[in-house]
């Protein structure tokens, strides 16, 4: 059982990549407070896992219900992402959020990324639906299913703990610097959501 918690860790870590999400979830969050952040991060974490759960239990039948296959998941959610990198990469959500500040009161929340894009599809995307997918089938029987269950809860608890330290990082860095870095993840965003569709593309065709 060891080397089955071992190997679901290592690809549900590898698939939802804590420290990857960190920075865009520090990137999105830039106009949030400390406590929105910490609220965002750990809905986020909670959604994401809830929605893992359920495609673990229950995802096959319901994709198979739907008539959907997991490379039209991976091409929807690759453009959904494609969009957020965009705004990103042209700081669209800056001018947006500056627009906004001056029609609303001064105690308006920060606009709410926990459930889009960050919950899904950033960390219960179709490589990590797929995997829990997966696993779960290969691994029948209830002591098994406990196991990978629980890298997948190991595997989120590192991601709340990484999207909760982004914050306090990119604020030491100053504003110039955050706007930087922002723009850098924006175009690895878009990167990462060209992969999406390209790999849900060439499934399809070939």
């Amino acid at each position: 059982m060891l080397e089955l918690y071992i190997s679901a860790f290592i690809t549900f870590f590898v698939v939802i990549d804590p420290p990857g999400c960190a920075p865009i979830y520090a990137g999105l969050t830039s106009d949030a407070s400390a406590v929105q952040r910490r609220s965002m991060a750990v809905r986020a974490v909670l959604i994401a896992g809830a929605i893992l759960l359920g495609f673990a239990m229950f995802g096959e039948d319901l994709l198979r219900a739907l008539h959907i296959s997991l490379d039209a998941f991976k091409i929807a959610g690759g453009i959904m992402l494609f969009l957020i990198a965009l705004e990103m990469v042209f700081e669209k959500r800056t001018q947006r959020r500056e627009d906004r500040a001056q029609q609303v009161i001064e105690d308006a929340e920060a606009e709410d990324v926990a459930a889009f894009p960050m919950a899904m599809p950033m960390i219960a995307g179709p490589g990590s639906i797929a995997s829990v997918m997966l696993l779960m089938s290969q691994n029948s029987g209830l002591t098994p299913a406990l196991v990978v269950l629980g890298a997948l809860a190991t595997v989120l608890a590192a991601t709340l703990v990484a999207l909760l330290a982004a914050g306090p990082l990119m604020r030491v860095m100053g504003a110039k610097i955050e706007a930087v870095i922002t723009r850098l993840l924006g175009v690895l965003l878009a990167a990462l959501a060209t992969q999406f569709v390209l790999d849900g593309l060439s499934a399809t065709v070939l």
